[in-house]
């Protein structure tokens, strides 16, 4: 009986973070169309994508978690600031280096190295097991990203290589930080209480950067319906989601899930913008598809 709830809880855990994968995807979508209809810039949709999640998960925590918020320890506060912390860096860092090598290869750095990074950092930090089942699947999401995602062709983002590079580790490295983060306070506290301070915390630190270009742009209402579905659906729900998904899933297995990002924003692309997959991004898709049936297969296993 005890493994029957141990396996179900594993495959629940796999399903919401990849849901909460999903719903991230979306977000590609709609800022390209806030860019298209406005001059708000990067740094001001995400700040906007925090500030605008947390009071809806804050009336959520109250709800959920009432007067328990103000029996967590210290420290346990302290991680989640520095969740959000994180979470501000590594959108600040993916920005930055969207700018200097493109949206394409910035993705492709960010995304294959941050479940390196966490694959090795959580044996070293959270004591989790490096097993086959993650090696193999690491290996099918890096592949098939790089199929996905392409290479640069632009001369400009060729010269500006290395601060690109180095800024999308950087928001590799962020992200890193943030699943195992997650993860370590995952059976300490709800979910919906760490994802509250993390945005509270993460808007704050975007705020000064993106002030200026919040008072300049002019907003109708379609770009405020736009906003406000980024701060609502992939990010309040799906971050939700991602917290209470790893409290049943290792760190690592939850940052090659995430790898759905790419493939949902492509085949949105796909349907929405016309934006055809060639056969190596095809490959890509497959790939990425086969390392999540790895981890499935890997997690029932292991339960």
């Amino acid at each position: 009986m005890q493994l029957d709830l141990r396996h179900f809880a594993a495959r629940r855990g796999i399903v919401l973070v990849s849901l909460a994968a999903v719903l991230w995807g979306t977000v590609g979508i709609a800022t390209q169309a806030v860019y298209h209809q406005s001059e708000l810039n990067a740094i001001t949709v995400g700040f906007y994508r925090l500030a605008f999640a947390f009071p809806i998960v804050a009336i959520i925590c109250w709800k959920v978690v009432g007067k328990e918020i103000f029996k967590i320890h210290k420290p346990h506060y302290l991680t989640m600031a520095a969740i959000g912390a994180m979470l501000a860096i590594y959108q600040v860092c993916y920005f930055a280096a969207v700018g200097y090598i493109g949206v394409a290869f910035a993705t492709l750095i960010t995304l294959c190295t941050a479940p390196v990074v966490v694959s090795l950092a959580s044996v070293v930090f959270l004591r989790e097991p490096l097993t086959r089942a993650s090696v193999k699947a690491l290996i099918f999401a890096l592949a098939g990203t790089t199929l996905l995602v392409g290479f640069p062709e632009d001369s400009t983002a060729i010269n500006n290589l290395f601060l690109g590079v180095s800024l999308s580790l950087g928001s590799a490295v962020g992200y890193a930080i943030v699943a195992m983060l997650g993860r370590s306070i995952a059976t300490h506290c709800h979910p919906i209480h760490s994802t509250t301070v993390s945005f509270g915390v993460g808007a704050l630190f975007l705020f000064p950067m993106a002030a200026s270009n919040c008072l300049s742009a002019q907003y109708t209402g379609e770009i405020m319906s736009l906003l406000l579905y980024i701060g609502l659906v992939p990010t309040a729900v799906a971050y939700s989601l991602f917290f209470l998904g790893m409290r049943n899933v290792k760190a690592s297995t939850a940052s090659i899930l995430t790898m759905i990002e790419p493939l949902t924003a492509t085949i949105l692309a796909w349907f929405i913008f016309d934006e055809r997959l060639a056969l190596s991004g095809i490959s890509g898709a497959l790939l990425l598809l086969l390392a999540i049936v790895v981890l499935y297969r890997g997690e029932r296993s292991q339960s």
